[in-house]
């Protein structure tokens, strides 16, 4: 009897000690520092195919014929028939090639153009065909807008003529001129979706073409189709700069993509930091972002090498930047070239970095300079009067990785040239701490920190800038950050890990100024139809492919931290928060942090939470990562609420859960109203999830 009694009791004593006190988290209204109004914004970079071949809308992929000197990417010859025909990519350095072909360059920038040699019709069809990136987007009732340059067969010159001279009497003329047509097509040609015709006529100078195509009303959206430009005659063609361009965002002639854009929008970013990342840097010094060049006609753009494998067409150029942050009410964070590149090469301060200062002068006088001034008048006759608003500049990009500890001095001849001429400019520094006995001797307004690490990691680190001292540190801008887990989109986990990590950012904002999520954009298009893999980098916010687009969980998160953002934080104190011991890998063998990471802490919360509010309303954030549902009892200090709010939950089943292509809306936030808030109420969060709750004020 003694026994099981002793037994009994060992239970209930077992039963006890499992037992988790009651959560609570105590609001007080009363208190609280600023929201920082800029808090959330974009990144951007040429990564992923971001521009050519997603938010840029030209659809005609390698236009210039520049991405490969050996072959015409992107390009492919359409024979009909029994007819035969060819193309070559031609040159056009008029000091090594025969005359006639000099006169293949249109200007400085449109230097290689591509030859059609049509030596066999018999009244069939022979030309050329573009199958865009991944694909070209067809959709009933929608209007594209085609311009190109073409010239027929060369003039054969006497040796010794100038190429710009009256051709000879005796000179031989290729046959080419007639109908060309033009058509968006399925990709084995067998379904017309629109068409167009020009006459060419019989000329060896260069001429631009412009026209618009239609398609019916009837057709099925698809991007299994090709965009082709053909004749039925032999001779010879040459073309340049051809382009495609939809319907755009606010119809801007150069513009973006209206699905991209919009999601963009809903995310209500407060500024866009531009053009880079590594796209600014370039991997060599000649490879920094050419903004000079990235203006005024796309006729006057040559392109350039990218950062990340293939080459940039500049249609997205400064000014495109900065109209992109006008159409979506952001303010610009322009980052200038600082010297120093991807592939360690680097100018140390003193003389020989002053042409990079001067560049970097010219290029924020583009930005906000008035029309009196040569780069403001620039901008004037580019088609954009009024200046921009700046307030930040960043000074280079990532400039820990600089092995030759240059970043000191450079920055500090950078930030008193800038200071000099615009004192209202902060100068952002990309070095990650401010150390003034090991980093610099000068204070930067600013400091710009990256991170990339697992869900485990960020939730760890979620309260990183609690303890930052007010007094000494500079203001925090969190230029680049992301939870690196699924791909091409991130995961549930990883919205998961992202969600906690903001909540810091959120509740430290009065130091926090600034943040945006990187890679913004990725296009998920695998390889296929002669074309690579699209994307270079895991983990990203918005997939799409050439028709669709979707969020990942990532996105919905911030979406929902832009939505619910108050003027001033409220202080919240928890009572018996829960703590979540890591494990390596989850019932389903997902492992939730890197091989290589550094060793999970033997425990870390498993609720992240963060309050704030204006006026009119209280917005309660809170995060469940557990799997398990937690009731928690709210308390608020210093205010009364309405009896119904509103509710907005993001959650899911397993945390490898995620969105597709395919099935874009696994994940989303659903809102509900809510019902008995008050001073004091509970609620039970769901595992897996992240939640909103908006609290009314009485008046």
């Amino acid at each position: 009897m003694t026994k099981k009694l002793l037994f009994l009791s060992a239970l209930c004593l077992s039963a006890f000690s499992g037992l988790q006190a009651q959560t609570r988290l105590n609001l007080d209204l009363t208190k609280g520092v600023n929201v920082s109004p800029k808090l959330y914004g974009l990144m951007t970079e040429e990564i992923n195919h971001s521009y050519d071949g997603g938010l840029y809308a030209e659809l005609i992929r390698n236009r210039v014929f520049k991405d490969n000197p050996n072959q015409p990417e992107g390009w492919s010859v359409v024979q009909d028939g029994d007819s035969k025909a060819s193309i070559q990519l031609i040159g056009a350095d008029p000091a090594n090639v025969p005359f006639d072909q000099g006169r293949n360059a249109i200007n400085a920038a449109l230097t290689t153009c591509l030859k059609l040699t049509v030596s066999q019709a018999n009244g069939n069809r022979t030309g050329i065909a573009n199958n865009g990136f991944w694909g070209i987007p067809v959709t009933p009732s929608t209007t594209y807008r085609c311009s190109f340059y073409i010239k027929t067969g060369t003039v054969n010159f006497p040796r010794g003529n100038r190429p710009d001279a009256a051709p000879p009497a005796t000179a031989v003329t290729e046959d080419g001129p007639g109908i060309i047509n033009i058509s968006l097509e399925s990709t084995d040609g067998k379904t017309i979706y629109a068409r167009g015709t020009i006459n060419l006529e019989k000329s060896t100078y260069w001429k631009k073409h412009e026209l618009t195509i239609t398609t019916a009303a009837n057709i099925k959206p698809t991007a299994d189709a090709r965009f082709v430009i053909s004749s039925t005659r032999t001779g010879t063609y040459y073309f340049n700069l051809v382009s495609l361009f939809p319907p755009t965002y606010k119809n801007r002639p150069n513009g973006n993509r209206i699905d991209l854009m919009q999601m963009m929008a809903d995310m209500k970013p407060t500024f866009l930091r531009f053009p880079g990342g590594n796209f600014l840097e370039g991997p060599y010094l000649g490879d920094a972002f050419p903004w000079k060049t990235t203006l005024g006609l796309l006729e006057q753009r040559p392109g350039h090498t990218g950062s990340w494998g293939y080459r940039a067409s500049d249609g997205m150029g400064l000014l495109e930047f900065l109209e992109w942050c006008e159409d979506l009410k952001m303010e610009p964070l322009l980052a200038v070239f600082a010297g120093y590149s991807l592939r360690g090469d680097h100018i140390d301060a003193g003389p020989l970095l002053e042409p990079y200062i001067k560049d970097a002068l010219d290029e924020i006088e583009y930005c906000i300079g008035d029309t009196k001034t040569y780069w403001g008048a620039k901008r004037a006759a580019d088609g954009h009067p009024a200046p921009f608003k700046l307030t930040d500049i960043e000074i280079g990009n990532e400039d820990w990785f600089d092995r030759s500890h240059s970043y000191d001095g450079r920055f500090k001849q950078f930030q008193a040239a800038i200071k000099a001429k615009y004192p209202q400019l902060r100068c952002i520094s990309t070095i990650e701490s401010y150390k003034p006995d090991k980093v610099t001797s000068v204070k930067p307004e600013m400091v710009d920190e990256h991170y990339y690490q697992s869900a485990w990691q960020m939730e760890e680190d979620a309260a990183k800038y609690d303890s930052y001292d007010r007094a000494t540190s500079p203001k925090i801008f969190v230029g680049e950050w992301a939870t690196r887990e699924g791909a091409p989109t991130t995961n549930l986990n990883a919205a998961l890990g992202d969600a906690a990590w903001m909540t810091g950012m959120e509740r430290n904002s009065d130091l926090v100024e600034r943040s945006c999520y990187a890679p913004l954009f990725v296009n998920v298009n695998q390889a296929g139809n002669g074309q690579p893999k699209a994307w270079q980098w895991d983990s990203d916010l918005i997939g799409y492919t050439a028709l669709k687009s979707y969020g990942s969980p990532s996105y919905y998160v911030q979406k929902m931290f832009g939505s619910y953002l108050g003027t001033k934080v409220v202080p919240i104190t928890a009572e018996n928060a829960p703590l979540r011991k890591p494990a390596v890998k989850d019932t389903a063998g997902i492992s939730h942090w890197p091989a290589n990471a550094r060793r999970p802490k033997a425990e870390r919360p498993a609720l992240f939470f963060v309050c704030t509010q204006d006026a009119k309303n209280v917005y309660l954030k809170v995060v469940n990562t557990d799997d398990m549902a937690r009731e928690i009892d709210i308390s608020l200090k210093g205010g009364d609420v309405a009896a119904n709010g509103t509710l907005v939950v993001l959650k899911g089943d397993k945390p490898e859960d995620t969105n597709t292509i395919d099935e874009p809306t696994k994940i989303v936030p659903v809102t509900s109203t809510i019902t008995g808030l008050g001073r004091s109420f509970k609620h039970t969060f769901q595992p897996y999830s992240v939640n909103v709750i908006r609290l009314s004020k009485r008046k």
